[in-house]
């Protein structure tokens, strides 16, 4: 199953990513996420790792993702390692003079596949789509009030 959301979002891309940039924000926006806890001593960047869990109605899926694409500041994508298969992408794009898009696709495929996987992945991902338009919504809310003072003050000038 393949999802897809987007926000604009009032800053330029370079605060938006410099946010992206840190996982460890990705508790703070991320909606579902139960668990997002480095693995190894990488913490970010290519090839950094995260023990990862989604809520998905009373269930908790997920694995060991690896990020395995950082194109400062334009992308950023993950893969599972083990768990549920996944895969996920943040795209910034710059909109206009101060504004950036921001879009985040996830796609998942259900174990054993077949009739019952397909149910699976169709009633599963209803909730899925509403926790990427709740991280879209968060991240937006984040970035813009808790944007640099550098920034602000360069707005004002």
């Amino acid at each position: 199953m393949r999802l897809n959301e987007s926000t604009v979002i009032k800053a330029p891309p370079e605060v938006v990513w410099e946010y992206l940039s840190d996982l460890d924000n990705y508790m703070q926006f991320m909606s579902g996420i139960t668990r997002w806890d480095a693995d190894g001593e990488q913490t970010s960047g290519l090839g950094a790792r995260r023990k990862m869990l989604l809520k998905v109605g009373s269930a908790e899926i997920g694995g060991l993702i690896e990020i395995v694409e950082w194109d400062a500041p334009n992308d950023l994508a993950w893969s599972s390692v083990s768990g549920v298969d996944q895969r996920g992408r943040l795209r910034v794009r710059k909109t206009g003079k101060a504004s950036t898009r921001v879009e985040l696709r996830y796609a998942y495929g259900v174990a054993g596949g077949g009739l019952a996987g397909i149910i699976s992945e169709r009633l599963s991902a209803r909730t899925i789509s509403g926790h990427l338009r709740t991280s879209l919504t968060q991240l937006k809310r984040l970035v813009e009030s808790e944007r640099p003072r550098s920034y602000t003050e360069s707005l004002r000038a």
